[in-house]
């Protein structure tokens, strides 16, 4: 009996030296939400359109967004766009916005300059709603908006987002409410933009 809560005490001993020697070499990091300040809505962002202008995003402030990441050559290209603009067209006027982030990290399906990206996605698509600079959406150099975005509302395999047109839905506090595939169709979206506009 003696000999097994020595053996015990000794495993505990173990342990708690174990557990000292990590926290030690790894000491636990601060918590997100510090003083400095976690983005608490998408309104906290300035980002760059796409002549390099920046755009504070609180310049959105009550309105209802569809934040998307976009490529020119991708197979859902057409009819992303042709959905997007039938969108944009029918509640622009009722506060709705289209947010579209040009990427080249899938396939290398945006490989032009943000120049080239502008005249095709305002001239081959149609776009009228706003385009902005060229980014990345994973890795460590992701754009910290779409940190923010995948942090609010991770994806089914994991946060990375999988590949072009994933889209999420912003309500008009800044705050995310939905994410969805590259292969949701646009108008599959209007009844919850509806229901956020309050047009239904």
């Amino acid at each position: 009996m003696y000999s097994w809560r020595f053996t015990n005490w000794a495993s505990l001993l173990l342990l708690g030296l174990a557990l000292s020697f990590f926290f030690f070499r790894n000491p636990p990091r601060p918590p997100q939400n510090t003083a400095e300040g976690t983005p608490k809505s998408i309104y906290d962002f300035t980002v760059k359109d796409i002549r390099g202008n920046s755009v504070p995003l609180r310049s959105y402030k009550w309105k209802v967004l569809l934040v998307v990441n976009v490529a020119s050559k991708c197979g859902l290209t057409q009819s992303n766009y042709k959905e997007l603009n039938m969108l944009y067209e029918k509640y622009r006027d009722q506060g709705f916005e289209i947010l579209a982030f040009p990427c080249n990290q899938f396939g290398w399906q945006e490989p032009g300059t943000n120049k080239e990206i502008q005249e095709t996605a305002c001239t081959m698509f149609k776009a009228e709603f706003p385009i902005f600079e060229k980014i990345e959406v994973n890795g460590e150099n992701a754009a910290p908006i779409f940190k923010f975005l995948k942090s609010e509302k991770g994806g089914l395999f994991g946060d990375d987002i999988k590949w072009n047109f994933t889209k999420f839905l912003v309500n008009k506090e800044g705050k995310v409410v939905e994410r969805y595939a590259p292969t949701t169709s646009p108008l599959e979206i209007e009844k919850e933009i509806e229901n956020l506009l309050g047009s239904v």
